[in-house]
């Protein structure tokens, strides 16, 4: 952990915690005279003189400077002209002070979602709302949940307190998991009446040491904790943390425990965990990639202790969930299922490879869909839910089941920048709903579009009220690469799930000559090019005119024999 400021800590407590400094190894000292004082921190030396009295070590030491002016007094930003500018709330990134609109999402300069989410109008001001009858209609259905025994109802966990984790100093931009996130999800479901109104609403408390050992290591727990004595630091350069983060991991980590247990031991019908940090990322030892603890792992533990004997964790983010897989990759009693981006390990965090099936004894129980290309859309995971997650699920047969729920595989998100859309995320839900009796617990990762993110993540949750899905998808055609990413899962996973075997098939023979005649195609196309191409143009003309002076050179000489 880099600790930026305001550090009160204990070296011996944690070895990879580094004090950054702001001294270099020498500090030159200007005394406004030609007299210069070089002092050397490493050494504790001070070296003094004129230009023309100082040695080669001195002049060194001096790092080349031998200016005798006093330039104290200039200011080399005094003509500088700063450009207005304003950051879009929706999806971070920055606009000129001119334009009224975000120039990538087309988010209004003046929006209302933090007011009222997605359905705040992305055209106009803040308290404008696109559809006033999706609200009173939500209202009406709220009075008629109040009577339900809670047992009945989806349970959210939720705690203002998790919005005080965020960047204490802002870099170029503001970060991606900023505390908005949150409060555009909820803005969402209080503006539409589902929450608070339709779902349970469960205390918040602190995630115990003792569960947090049953899945991460002392480093982890003491690293996290570290944190709530500095002012700002990180963890890697992209994961921060501040005064209060430990706290929000914590209250993040407790809420997801305590709704795996409601969820499975009957006390709720389901349940979405609308917390923060996020923490698929967070393996035993580290946190990377924004999360601290890991929620699902917390929540899969929580389960089991409850008396879950199977857990199935699926993950949507886009991103790999690499802490996941490494706490269960040996553990036969949790399948985790991971489709996300990967392009050959290529993409954030680079793990996930189909061939990365768990080990140890736990082989075939991690089952990884990793994606060739960006773009990924509906109709490529649901036919991978089709064709790879239900089969196996249902072999597994799990008594709980968990969705690691990042939504930044969603339309308009600027880290995934793939097309899933709100559509998608409902039906994968619906098709979750059938396994382990519907005891389904929804987790909250990542998702950087604060449109995108609560527009999906409300429609996941009307999907755990009993509502149908707004449409859905049958008879989907994947795309090419989709296809080629699923057949190569299954060719690797029918080791371990002979269920797969026909599905594979079935498959080869109805998409798989199209698949493999495009590769062919594309091999063909190589030798079609020519070899002087390959080799590189400039080569190729050395060549020939170097053969064309050596043949000139030739008739010349048998012309002077024959002379």
């Amino acid at each position: 952990m880099i600790v930026l400021e305001g550090g009160h800590t204990d070296h011996k407590s944690v070895s990879s915690t580094m004090q950054v400094n702001g001294l270099g190894n020498g500090v030159t000292e200007n005394n406004g005279h030609d007299q210069v004082v070089v002092t050397d921190v490493t050494a504790g030396k001070k070296y003094s003189g004129t230009h023309e009295d100082m040695t080669l070590e001195e002049m060194y030491a001096k790092d080349g400077d031998f200016d005798d002016e006093d330039d104290s007094d200039w200011d080399p930003l005094e003509n500088h002209i700063t450009v207005p500018t304003w950051f879009c709330v929706n999806c971070t990134l920055v606009n000129l002070d001119g334009a009224i609109y975000c120039h990538i999402c087309g988010e209004h300069k003046e929006s209302g979602i933090l007011r009222h989410g997605f359905l705040a109008s992305s055209l106009h001001e803040a308290d404008s709302v696109t559809n006033k009858s999706l609200e009173r209609n939500g209202k009406s259905e709220a009075s008629c949940s109040q009577s339900m025994a809670p047992h009945k109802l989806t349970a959210v966990g939720f705690d203002e307190r998790m919005l005080l984790h965020s960047e204490v100093e802002m870099k170029s931009h503001p970060h991606p998991e900023r505390p908005d996130r949150l409060r555009a999800i909820a803005a969402s479901l209080a503006t539409a009446g589902i929450f608070p109104g339709r779902c349970r609403s469960i205390s918040a408390r602190e995630i115990t040491r003792e569960e947090l050992l049953r899945v991460h290591s002392d480093e982890n727990i003491n690293s996290v904790q570290l944190s709530s004595q500095c002012v700002a630091s990180y963890f890697t350069p992209d994961t921060y943390a501040n005064k209060d983060s430990a706290l929000a991991a914590r209250l993040a980590a407790g809420l997801c425990a305590d709704l795996a247990s409601a969820v499975y031991s009957g006390r709720a019908k389901n349940g979405f965990a609308l917390v923060r940090p996020p923490g698929h990322h967070a393996g035993v030892k580290h946190a990377m990639g924004f999360c601290l603890h890991n929620n699902a792992a917390v929540a899969a533990s929580a389960a089991q202790a409850a008396g879950a004997k199977k857990v199935l964790i699926l993950d949507w983010d886009v991103h790999h969930g690499n802490g996941t897989q490494e706490i269960y990759e040996q553990n036969k009693t949790v399948l985790y299922v991971s489709l996300h981006r990967h392009e050959g390990g290529n993409f954030y965090p680079g793990t996930g490879a189909a061939h990365e099936f768990g080990s140890m004894g736990g082989e075939g129980y991690c089952v990884n869909v990793p994606w060739s290309r960006g773009g990924v859309g509906d109709n490529d995971y649901i036919f991978a839910f089709e064709h790879i997650v239900l089969p196996i699920a249902r072999e597994f047969a799990p008594d709980f089941t968990i969705i690691s729920a990042g939504f930044d595989a969603a339309r308009g998100d600027p880290l995934g920048c793939c097309d899933v859309t709100p559509v998608g995320y409902a039906q994968m839900t619906k098709m979750l709903t059938s396994l382990s009796k519907g005891k389904l617990l929804v987790i909250l990762e990542g998702g950087y579009n604060l449109r995108s993110i609560s527009s999906s993540a409300t429609a996941v949750i009307k999907v755990l009220l009993g509502e149908k899905p707004e449409s859905m998808l049958e008879n989907v055609v994947p795309s090419k690469s989709g296809l080629r990413t699923v057949l190569d899962v299954l060719k690797i996973q029918n080791n371990f799930w002979p269920i797969l075997g026909p599905i594979f098939s079935d498959l080869q023979s109805r998409w798989g000559s199209y698949a493999i005649q495009e590769i062919k195609k594309k091999k063909k196309r190589r030798f079609v090019v020519p070899l002087w191409w390959k080799l590189g143009r400039k080569k190729f003309l050395h060549h020939t005119l170097s053969e064309q002076l050596r043949l000139n050179a030739r008739k010349r000489i048998k012309s002077s024999l024959w002379l």
